[in-house]
């Protein structure tokens, strides 16, 4: 097949929507159309039809992910459209948890689908609940002609997977690039803030669940105010995204273990913020701290963004080898569900300032290997080869 010149995106959310799928969407998106590819995005009502080129057509128009009200809209659309390529771009969440679009390359066989899995790990609904989900995602796989999964995790459990035609691996970009404000002046923003010049401010970004360790954050931080720092943590951006549920409910959790340990007045919350504000928070900030339940990865919108803002990372160590991240130079690693050890290695950040040049220069040397236009090259060739 020659290059596409027609891609049909398809993606349970679009900015100005809050989430990482629908960030990825949109800037994966334009990096095609700067490759010459004409882009369609179908997303949902709650989306912004806006374009920000001519080559990238958004369509706002499915007001549910159900069976009949998905399957109109998506052939309506394909007959205007035209495509060459349907991705549809896959998490689970953002499709309300409903099994309606795995089941579209089966359906409408005819189209060449690729699909584009974040992240394959099946959220909590029921007992076997998981199982069934399991399933209907292997079915998503077996019946798209091509698959893409953008962590190392998700590769090796998907080459156990009878029956995919094509599997391979791009990574994801960070969705916030380095942009400062105007007139931006560190110590300007943490006296906003509220934050004492002197003291030493952590920081964490993107959406609060199960899987992100937020829970040991405040547990490391309560340790950290009973040694006697003088430490503070900002949260930065949005903190329960617009399709998983189950954040609010953990975030709820989290908040309440800071009112027990009396942390408030040390715990900062942006909200919502602009990209170049998001920037600005990082670089007031002196360490990341960033500890997944479920290991560093690739598939973390959040870690790319630490990365390439050159920030000093404490994450915990991955599941499976990931040969980028070195410990040490470009990271520090803990282990996963361990306050205590994600203190003392906040500690050890916070009395070492030539150890956190060091991690910040070897994170922006590696956020290099994810550049848009790359990631959008590798993409097209994966469309290339159907």
């Amino acid at each position: 097949m020659a290059t596409p010149a027609r891609v049909l995106m398809i993606s349970g959310e679009y900015p100005p929507m809050e989430g990482g799928v629908g960030d990825f969407t949109h800037l994966l998106s334009e990096a095609l159309t700067r490759l010459g590819v004409r882009v369609c995005v179908l997303t949902s009502h709650r989306a912004s039809g806006e374009a920000t080129n001519d080559a990238l057509l958004v369509k706002p128009l499915v007001s549910s992910w159900r069976w009949y009200s998905l399957y109109r809209v998506f052939h309506r659309v394909v007959s205007e459209f035209q495509p060459d390529v349907i991705n549809i771009q896959y998490q689970t969440a953002a499709y309300g948890m409903h099994p309606a679009v795995n089941f579209l390359p089966r359906l409408f066989s005819s189209y060449p689908f690729v699909v584009t899995f974040h992240d394959l790990r099946v959220p909590y609904l029921f007992p076997k609940a998981g199982r069934l989900r399991w399933w209907v995602n292997e079915s998503l796989a077996r019946s798209s002609r091509a698959v893409i999964v953008t962590n190392e995790e998700d590769r090796c459990r998907l080459m156990r997977t009878r029956g995919i035609k094509k599997l391979s691996l791009v990574p994801i970009g960070s969705n916030i690039a380095l942009q400062l404000p105007s007139g931006f002046t560190r110590e300007e923003w943490r006296r906003r803030l509220g934050i004492p010049e002197q003291a030493l401010l952590l920081c964490y970004f993107g959406f609060l669940n199960e899987s992100k360790g937020g829970e040991e954050l405040i547990d490391a931080l309560d340790h950290l105010q009973r040694k006697g720092y003088q430490v503070h943590l900002l949260m930065i951006g949005g903190v329960v995204g617009s399709s998983d549920p189950t954040n609010k409910v953990y975030l709820e959790r989290v908040k309440e273990r800071i009112r027990n340990y009396r942390l408030e007045h040390r715990v900062h919350w942006t909200g919502y913020l602009s990209p170049e504000k998001v920037s600005a928070s990082f670089l007031i900030s002196d360490i990341c701290v960033l500890p997944y339940r479920d290991g560093a990865s690739f598939r973390r919108g959040s870690l790319m963004a630490a990365i390439t803002h050159g920030m000093p990372i404490i994450s915990t160590w991955p599941r499976v080898r990931l040969p980028e991240l070195t410990h040490g130079e470009n990271i520090w690693l803990v282990p996963p569900r361990d306050a205590r050890a994600l203190s003392h290695a906040i500690t050890l950040l916070a009395q070492d300032v030539e150890l956190r040049r060091r991690l910040g220069r070897g994170a922006l040397e590696l956020s290099r290997c994810f550049d848009w236009q790359k990631i959008a090259q590798r993409t097209l060739e994966v469309y290339r080869a159907l």
